[in-house]
């Protein structure tokens, strides 16, 4: 690889950086929202560090001191260009353009699927939950709730949550998020069990409402995180897809 073609994958590359952390939301696919100004820091250092290698370096004097066995010396190294990049380095074009020119899809069922659900933390104290009805909650705290409340504070409340489609091993279908801890790498899913409902194509978007679905004991570990569905709504799908936030509202 020549010296042009490495300056311009450096550069390249922090104008993909850039533009997918300044003037996109295409970072959310990758990293959490707070690795944005890591991300922006990064693309201004790879910009300059590629400014910086464009600069033709001044040649030195020193062969001209010396002896002849200096001289042989500097054609030596000539001869032996330890500058040059191994043509594998070309593979790093591909993720530059794909930041530039091409969204890769996010993370969704297909990923769900094959990951064991994300355990929630214990929690021994619960707030009364307001009077609203529908309930709007998260996967996580409906999980919790129904797991550890022991008021039973779900029993008997319609419940709303937003997530994405993923469809069941044995049928069925399971409301669905996904949470970053840092990066996509190290996703893991958060999931409620629906009964009922349309089947609908993995990956989509909606807002459900519905009501615990009865089983083992309220409020301890045999309880099913489960949904016994009434209605379904489509919904975009968040910009920030990646966290367990409160439902969005139906269009």
């Amino acid at each position: 690889m020549k010296r042009s073609a490495q300056v311009a994958l450096v550069v390249l590359s922090g104008l993909g950086l850039l533009h997918a952390a300044l003037f996109t939301d295409l970072y959310l696919r990758y990293v959490k929202e707070g690795l944005r100004p890591l991300l922006i820091a990064s693309g201004v250092l790879l910009l300059v560090l590629g400014v910086a290698g464009a600069v033709p370096a001044r040649e030195g004097n020193g062969s001209e001191d010396g002896d002849g066995g200096g001289t042989d010396g500097h054609a030596h190294d000539h001869d032996h260009d330890h500058s040059a990049v191994p043509r594998i380095a070309w593979l790093l074009l591909l993720p530059v353009l794909s930041l530039l020119f091409y969204a890769p899809p996010a993370l969704g069922a297909y990923t769900a699927a094959r990951e064991a659900p994300r355990a929630v933390r214990v929690q021994e104290r619960f707030d009364p939950l307001p009077a609203t009805s529908p309930l709007p909650m998260t996967l996580t705290d409906f999980t919790t709730r129904v797991q550890q409340d022991h008021t039973r504070a779900v029993q008997g409340r319609t419940i709303r949550m937003t997530g994405f489609v993923t469809p069941g091993k044995e049928g069925g279908w399971d409301l669905t998020r996904l949470i970053l801890s840092c990066c996509a790498a190290d996703a893991q899913s958060v999931k409620v069990r629906m009964y009922g409902g349309p089947e609908l194509p993995a990956d989509t978007w909606v807002s459900v409402t519905g009501r615990w679905h009865p089983g083992g004991t309220l409020g301890t570990a045999s309880a099913p995180v489960a949904l016994d569905v009434r209605t379904v709504e489509r919904v975009p799908r968040p910009v920030n897809g990646y966290t367990d936030a409160l439902p969005l509202a139906p269009r």
